[in-house]
């Protein structure tokens, strides 16, 4: 692709959520939802494969159809109210609408079918950009409405989000399905403190994305697609092979790691708005995300799998010149638990 249009599309990826983030106007929220997702398009369907086509054409439907409920929410709203905002006066179905038409653009369960398809159908490094960038635009907008969301809905919403992305990562051998499903997960522990408060769920999404930018550096450098080529890591880059088990490890929230402090913070929030049933929910599923990862782990660093490459310990692995990336966000996502006491209102 000419660099030029390559310099656009990723600028207007990147201005699509500062649009909807920096404004208070409906309109100019789904103006930004819109700039993103018509941009991402064309680096979908940039390798003319048919499994890259077929998840363009997955993609595009979801988002344009959520981005016709938003439509026709924010039209209600100002045919109601005769302004561009929500108010304490909304109609709650004008709420819902918009609740849902945003929980399947972020692939919240139960409108999570699209995400594992089209992560896995796509480049490694296109499916970071889904998986973080594109998923702020939306939790903005519900980070503005949040006093107004039904806590029924959303509950609903977020459990069934934790146990779609815990039980849908177990039988998954594809390593861009099990980050798919990693992202259903968390978006669910975010949606469950949304009503409660908003802030952690900002913490929340901040976290997910340093843990995960990490892992798909990772699977970039070597191109891993599967379990079995990451289990080829250990005769290769045995450092990035121990970086990515305690990513993966804190991505499952184990305590002594930075992944564990959302989870903590969620839960005590939880059990201070007397919601222990919901906490407790949560607590419990949280362990089949960590099964999950902990497989991953032993099959990539406790089994040593067959192999062709004769080679040994490749330190000087081309990649990795000059690449101080993976090193420090690694440190940030195992090390940072410690200042919980200043991230934490």
């Amino acid at each position: 692709m000419n660099p030029i249009t390559l310099i656009i599309i990723y600028f207007t990826i990147f201005m699509g959520p500062v649009i909807t983030m920096a404004s208070s106007n409906l309109l100019l929220m789904w103006v930004g939802l819109e700039l993103s997702l018509l941009a991402i398009i064309p680096l979908l369907i940039n390798k003319k494969y048919p499994r890259s086509t077929e998840a363009a054409t997955k993609y595009f439907v979801t988002q344009a159809t959520a981005s016709m409920i938003i439509l026709l929410a924010v039209a209600l709203n100002y045919k109601q109210l005769g302004m561009w905002t929500f108010q304490q006066q909304t109609n709650n179905m004008i709420i819902n609408l918009m609740l849902i038409s945003l929980s399947m653009k972020l692939g919240l369960a139960p409108f999570h079918y699209w995400l594992p398809e089209v992560t896995q159908g796509i480049p490694i490094h296109i499916g970071l950009i889904l998986l973080t960038w594109q998923k702020i635009a939306p939790l903005s907008i519900l980070f503005q409405m949040y006093h107004l969301l039904n806590p029924i809905i959303t509950t609903i919403l977020a459990i069934s989000s934790v146990l779609i992305g815990a039980w849908g990562g177990l039988n998954q051998t594809q390593t861009r399905k099990i980050m798919a499903y990693s992202s259903i997960a968390h978006m669910g522990w975010m949606m469950a403190i949304l009503p409660y408060n908003p802030n952690l769920t900002f913490l929340n999404l901040i976290i997910y994305i340093i843990l995960t930018i990490p892992m798909f550096i990772a699977l970039m450098i070597n191109s891993a697609t599967t379990i079995n080529s990451i289990s080829l890591l250990w005769n290769k880059t045995p450092m990035i092979l121990a970086m990515t088990s305690l990513i993966l490890l804190s991505l499952g929230g184990l305590p002594p790691l930075t992944g564990f402090l959302p989870k903590w913070a969620v839960i005590s929030e939880l059990l201070k708005n007397n919601a222990p049933i919901l906490a407790t929910l949560m607590a419990m599923m949280a362990l089949l995300n960590l099964f999950f990862y902990t497989r991953l782990i032993y099959s990539t660093s406790l089994t040593m799998f067959p192999t062709n490459n004769n080679s040994k310990m490749m330190y000087h692995h081309p990649n990795m010149k000059n690449n101080f990336i993976l090193p420090t966000l690694t440190t940030i996502s195992t090390l940072t638990l410690p200042l919980s006491p200043q991230l934490l209102p």
